[in-house]
């Protein structure tokens, strides 16, 4: 059975896909668990919207009773976001959503593996995860890095998530051979900032240029993923001194309400959305829109080249 034959294709993905356009892949989590009702419903339709205003079509992903969808219709959308059952879907749990027919929402991991199946080459998402702080004692490494590492598909995001630790999250990817590219920047961005105050090993500046290195991959033979770093629009942005210290004090929450593995990220989010006082989640909305921007320009130049 062929990847595509796995994976359910809507019909305005199928009719992109049979007209050679571009398709941006786009997760499903920020619905489910990201953000809350009705914000989930109204950010999920601005990023599909900002894709097609672009020129490209967009495709998120999630399992539905069991099976796998790229491409949703605006009813099965609204029904995600007002879902209490899913599974936060990554690696190692997409398989039992499907023999379970469990609904499920995708991570930045499992968005890969789906886009990888449906043929498309492309996903927006609003950061990744990375190599949590304190990761020597705990382990903690997301999964997004090991796919970007095996799954031939090109990650736009706003850099890593900052609650992380940056420094050996870039470290992880130089490791695994992931290509690292700044987007218009010198600089690693770091979700809602603009900058780290750490180099990024490459740049590009063009949607030709990107596709012309995505050919050179190909014709090389290179395996993996690309993530491409796209720094959040400078209006939105909050300053790395400033998210620093909101991040220190939600840390510190966490570690006092004993939160640990996967529910530590969820925290920290919500525990900086009230420390910003919502700054968080506007500067999140429109990061993730800025990458459905970028990833549609991105797809369609990939996609010219046949």
């Amino acid at each position: 059975m062929t990847g595509e034959a796995i994976v359910e294709l809507s019909e305005e993905v199928a009719a992109a896909k049979a007209a050679g356009r571009g398709i941006v892949a786009l997760e499903s989590t920020i619905i489910t668990h990201g953000l809350p009702w009705p914000q989930n419903l109204e950010v999920a339709e601005a990023v599909e919207a900002t894709v097609r205003q672009r020129g490209a079509v967009p495709a998120t992903i999630a399992v539905i009773a069991g099976r796998v969808h790229a491409g949703l219709s605006h009813d099965e959308i609204v029904a995600l976001a007002q879902a209490d059952d899913c599974l936060k879907l990554s690696r190692a749990d997409l398989a039992y959503a499907v023999a379970k027919q469990r609904n499920g929402s995708t991570t930045v991991a499992a968005t890969m593996i789906v886009a990888r199946l449906a043929g498309i080459s492309v996903f927006a998402t609003g950061g990744i995860g990375g190599v949590h702080k304190g990761a020597s004692e705990s382990f903690d490494i997301s999964a997004d890095l090991e796919e970007l590492a095996r799954t031939e598909v090109t990650v736009v995001a706003a850099g890593a998530k900052a609650i992380l630790d940056l420094p050996k999250t870039l470290e992880y990817l130089e490791t695994k051979g992931v290509p690292v590219v700044g987007w218009g920047t010198d600089e690693f961005p770091a979700f809602w900032s603009r900058a780290s105050g750490l180099p990024v090993p490459l740049r590009l500046d063009t949607a030709d240029e990107f596709a012309d290195f995505v050919a050179a991959r190909r014709r090389l033979g290179t395996t993996g993923g690309i993530f491409v770093a796209n720094p959040i629009p400078p209006e939105f942005e909050i300053s790395r001194e400033a998210i620093e210290a909101v991040i220190a004090e939600a840390v510190a929450d966490a570690q006092a309400a004993g939160i640990k593995g996967k529910q530590v990220t969820p925290y920290l989010l919500s525990r900086m959305f009230d420390l910003t006082e919502g700054r968080s989640l506007v500067a999140n909305r429109a990061l993730i829109l800025n990458n459905a921007a970028l990833a549609a320009d991105l797809a369609k130049a990939i996609a010219a080249r046949g």
